[in-house]
């Protein structure tokens, strides 16, 4: 603190740094999202292949992730045995192509601001699974919270205007296999000591996803791509919004390492509510009373459980705050004891 109890200069450039971050973040995420929407629905650019439109921006990320890495070295590879990789990085970047497949999906049925809504159901999947897969321990107090959210959402799915059956499942799939993934990067990679950047993972999972949805691209988009002889590739269309996709990723990267996982979830509260008054305000999307107090108790659910976990996180720095205490004391007990034996053991003159 300087005069007057103002902040130091350095913890307002922090600050300003951190928040430069989240905004970063908050507007490359609401980018990719609304692009994605314009490029998928029928009524605005009108080209509905989300497995294709999946596997360019995988190709667009594996080229660039191998550049980066390979070519400039501007981050160093992750050492990986062709086992580990076989036998953890795989498994992810099946459910990794799944999730994204379903979720571009999604925007062909569904509007921005109802997926948005049904993405407040993340937390109870990841918690859901976990527990499945005993990486979390079951709470009463905790599941009481997920059960709210799950309320909250299904209030807002009562009250929409353009409910689709086929596109809440699609979008529904997706949170499951990105809550399973996230559950299996902490079983299969996490476990063993391997931590991976964004850029590192799109180094090494991109090539697996761009192979798990060349199966089903084969048989549900290219014979209709290969029979429409107006198809081009629009390179500007494309370029920009697959370049938007790895931004989003560098995004992450700097918005985890320059604060915490904790201050992305905060912010992408935030962004959930900004992309819904955009859906409303500019695409036009009809966002009902019901739609709003629906996802208002969701909402209140999230914030809890982030609460929640940012307690959880300060009482255990504080347990290991304690306990390297206690041991640093214990250290200078034994020293000091140590010291007068041997002055009492030293021959007498």
């Amino acid at each position: 603190m300087g005069k007057g109890g103002s902040l130091s200069e350095g913890v307002i450039k922090n600050i300003i740094i951190s928040y430069t971050y989240v905004a970063i973040w908050i507007f490359l995420s609401f980018t990719v999202i609304v692009y994605n929407k314009y490029i998928l629905d029928k009524k605005m650019y009108g080209w509905p292949f989300p497995i294709t439109l999946t596997m360019i921006h995988m190709s667009f990320c594996s080229t660039l992730a191998f550049l980066l890495i390979k070519v400039f070295k501007f981050v160093e590879p992750v050492s990986m045995s062709r086992d580990t990789y076989l036998r953890s990085v795989v498994p992810i970047g099946a459910l990794y192509s799944l999730s994204l497949w379903l979720s571009n999906s999604a925007y062909i049925y569904l509007s921005v601001s109802f997926i948005q809504m049904l993405k407040a159901l993340m937390p109870v999947a990841v918690y859901s699974i976990g527990v499945l897969f005993k990486k979390e321990g079951f709470k009463s107090e905790t599941m009481i919270n997920m059960l709210s959210i799950s309320f909250g959402v299904a209030i807002a799915a009562y009250g929409e205007a353009r409910f689709d059956v086929w596109g809440v499942i699609l979008q529904l799939g997706a949170v499951a296999f990105e809550a399973t993934r996230l559950v299996m990067i902490q079983i299969l990679l996490t476990s063993k000591g391997i931590t991976l950047n964004p850029i590192t993972s799109l180094y090494y999972v991109a090539p697996c996803c761009l192979a798990f949805l060349f199966i089903p691209w084969i048989v549900v988009e290219f014979p209709i791509l290969r029979d429409t002889s107006s198809f081009y590739f629009d390179y500007l269309i494309f370029g920009t919004n697959s370049f938007c996709a790895f931004a989003l990723n560098l995004a992450v990267f700097l918005l985890v390492g320059k604060t915490s996982a904790l201050t992305m979830n905060v912010a992408g509260v935030v962004k959930d509510w900004l992309l819904i008054a955009f859906s409303w305000s500019v695409i036009k999307d009809t966002v009902t009373p019901i739609n709003l107090f629906g996802y208002g108790i969701a909402f209140l659910g999230v914030a809890y459980y982030n609460h929640a976990k940012l307690q959880a996180l300060k009482a255990k720095d504080a347990q290991k705050t304690t306990q390297q205490v206690d041991e640093e004391s214990g250290r200078l007990l034994e020293e000091r004891e140590g010291n007068e034996g041997g002055r009492k053991n030293e021959p007498q003159d």
